[in-house]
């Protein structure tokens, strides 16, 4: 590496890799040209022009120069990928399978079929409202297609729940009860994890959502959960989520992930903000200044 490109387009910089109490050094980071349309999950990160959503038409050549755009809103995805051909993070996929619980399921059940719970989805109709009744054992669990934090959930106990429930979302998703008093929550930066923490349930029941009154549990989370969820995302292509994982009899179990989480259980300090600008830089192909290596003709 030429001493130009050393000074020009990389630097050093300290984090504290997950699992260890003591700091260690991130690998040569490129710098970058990043564009964030989210202040709050980027602050402090270098060389970043942070932008309104409102502003996207009006900065086109920035966003086109950029190497990264960061945390855009969904309906900019299409505009930025299709339209301006920019790098976005989270990854496309991030956005897609995580925008819609029942395509999340789908693609749960092709890569990992194994670890996803008993799950029936169905247009709704009185026709199918009957036959997923019948069909589950009391109590299961039903969901909205599209909510996040706890919200959109239901415990079904009764045939009034059910009811209720069906009044509510056009496509019903049905998934059985698992018997637990506790989840992990895993946080996947590109393919490494972040952080992993328990979260207790609420003193109500059933939630175990911080936003629903969970307990976080900073107790060891088992490797065999922590792999689920770093292969759903390789397999998957998600690169920035928390991954809900539950437990049964020795048994993982993956809920959902969350393209966007809380920090409630991420360690203080920088951990996360130097995952994501580690990964970013490595999938950065720095500029070399002296231009290809030469391909010289074989000699006969």
């Amino acid at each position: 590496m030429s001493a130009g490109l050393s000074d020009a387009k990389i630097q050093i910089e300290r984090t504290v890799s997950f699992g260890h109490d003591t700091p260690s050094f991130s690998p040569l980071r490129a710098i970058m040209n990043l564009v964030s349309f989210d202040v709050f999950r980027t602050l402090g990160f270098p060389n970043t022009t942070v932008l309104k959503s409102s502003q996207i038409f009006a900065s086109k050549d920035l966003l086109r120069e950029a190497d990264w755009v960061l945390f855009p809103e969904y309906w900019q995805l299409n505009a930025l990928v299709y339209g301006l051909n920019c790098r976005v993070f989270p990854s496309e996929a991030s956005y897609r399978i995580g925008h819609d619980k029942v395509e999340m399921t789908r693609a749960f059940e092709m890569v990992a079929p194994e670890a996803v719970p008993l799950t029936l989805i169905e247009a709704n109709s009185p026709e199918t409202q009957q036959r997923l009744w019948e069909q589950m054992s009391l109590p299961f669990v039903a969901k909205l297609p599209r909510a996040s934090m706890g919200n959109g959930v239901w415990l079904i106990e009764s045939r009034q729940d059910w009811q209720a429930y069906c009044q509510q979302s056009p496509v019903l998703y049905v998934q059985e009860y698992l018997p637990i008093t506790r989840d992990a929550r895993i946080v996947v930066v590109g393919e490494r994890v972040v952080a992993a923490y328990w979260r207790l349930q609420a003193e109500q029941g059933f939630y175990n959502n911080l936003s629903k009154g969970g307990q976080l549990d900073d107790s060891p989370v088992p490797p065999i959960m922590t792999d689920l969820a770093l292969r759903l995302a390789k397999s998957l292509g998600v690169d920035h989520a928390g991954f809900d994982i539950a437990l049964v009899d020795g048994h993982p179990y993956v809920l959902e992930f969350n393209r966007l989480f809380g920090n409630q259980g991420l360690a203080q300090g920088s951990v996360l903000k130097d995952a994501i600008l580690d990964y970013l830089s490595s999938q950065t192909e720095p500029e070399d200044p002296d231009g290809p290596a030469p391909v010289w003709p074989l000699a006969v």
